[in-house]
């Protein structure tokens, strides 16, 4: 198979710990041919095809200088066997417009992996709303007197922004309420955004475990990414420290309620952001912890990948998909 990775700059990988590195290592170890470009390279115009400048290139082994450009060209999207959309948050306008040039690629018979209409149809923070049952109290507003009043009745609350990553932008106020007007502020500029705030949930001491869902299944292992010193995030961007773990009774019983329904909306690889019980994310962009978890477990995460991925290429498109 032929694989095209759409993904930020291949320059700014930093593969030991790459979830899309671990990907291209995998595919290229099965014998299959990897491309890549950026999104800023898709290009298509009336009377053509959707296309890329790419580049095809080998992974060299060597963790310096990990790859070589073998060739570079202008191909139609539906050349490749597959087309991974790897490119990392924010999920920001050009992402969005990303989306729609590959469900234009779809259209012409590319098959895409996640689909570009699930991952429009899930943003991070708020897919998490059709699954309330397993969510923790939570509310999404652009009102400061909203904002009051479910502080008021959870006393301990985490607010952020809907376009956060990396633990970017989080707050938690407890009980006194100090610097609630000022954060309100800040996240709603005024009432001009929207946020989202829940109440503090203190099994985040314990981590804030990622679990992978691969083809609507769970991977055996998720990692748990634990605050460290003072801070109340766990996000590796933000400082916490990742502990691979068996995941509980209740983190699969979570995934496998929600894997199937996500797999079957075109969602290959998903990770869901779990802390005690709740479940307080859902991502689809590009998920990562692949390295992490295969290092501290020997659970191969990229080969599961692979198998997923070559399983959903051999069957066929569904009928209006």
């Amino acid at each position: 198979m032929h694989l095209l990775f759409v993904s930020d700059p291949l320059e700014s990988f930093q593969t030991y710990k790459d979830t899309t590195f671990a990907m291209m290592r995998e595919a290229q170890r099965r014998g299959h041919s990897l491309s890549a470009c950026e999104p800023r390279q898709l290009v298509w115009q009336r009377g053509g095809l959707m296309q890329a400048q790419t580049r095809r290139i080998r992974l060299s082994g060597n963790a310096q200088d990990w790859f070589h450009t073998e060739a570079t060209d202008v191909r139609p999207l539906r050349d490749f066997d597959a087309i991974v959309m790897r490119k990392d948050p924010p999920f920001d306008s050009e992402y969005f417009y990303a989306t729609h040039l590959l469900e234009q690629a779809e259209r012409e018979g590319a098959r895409v992996f996640n689909r570009p209409r699930a991952l429009r149809d899930h943003p991070e923070k708020l897919a998490i709303l059709e699954f309330p049952q397993w969510i923790p109290p939570t509310l999404v507003t652009r009102e400061a007197a909203a904002v009051r009043a479910f502080h008021a009745e959870h006393q301990d609350v985490i607010l952020k922004p809907l376009d956060g990553m990396g633990g970017s932008g989080i707050f938690r106020v407890g009980s006194d309420g100090r610097n609630l007007g000022a954060i309100i502020e800040t996240l709603n500029r005024e009432g001009a955004q929207t946020l989202m705030v829940q109440k503090f949930l203190p099994e985040i001491a314990a981590g804030d475990k990622r679990v992978l869902v691969i083809g609507g299944v769970p991977v055996p292992y998720c990692l748990a990414r634990i605050p460290q010193g003072g801070e109340v995030r766990g996000n590796l961007a933000a400082g916490g420290k990742g502990v691979a773990m068996p995941l509980s009774d209740a983190d699969r019983k979570l995934a496998e309620a929600l894997g199937p329904t996500l797999a079957a909306r075109g969602l290959l690889l998903v990770g869901l952001d779990i802390i005690g019980t709740h479940l307080t994310e859902i991502n689809v962009t590009s998920p990562t912890c692949f390295q992490e978890i295969t290092d501290q477990t020997g659970c191969d995460v990229p080969a599961l990948f692979m198998d997923a991925l070559e399983a959903a290429l051999a069957r066929p498109v569904a009928a209006g998909a």
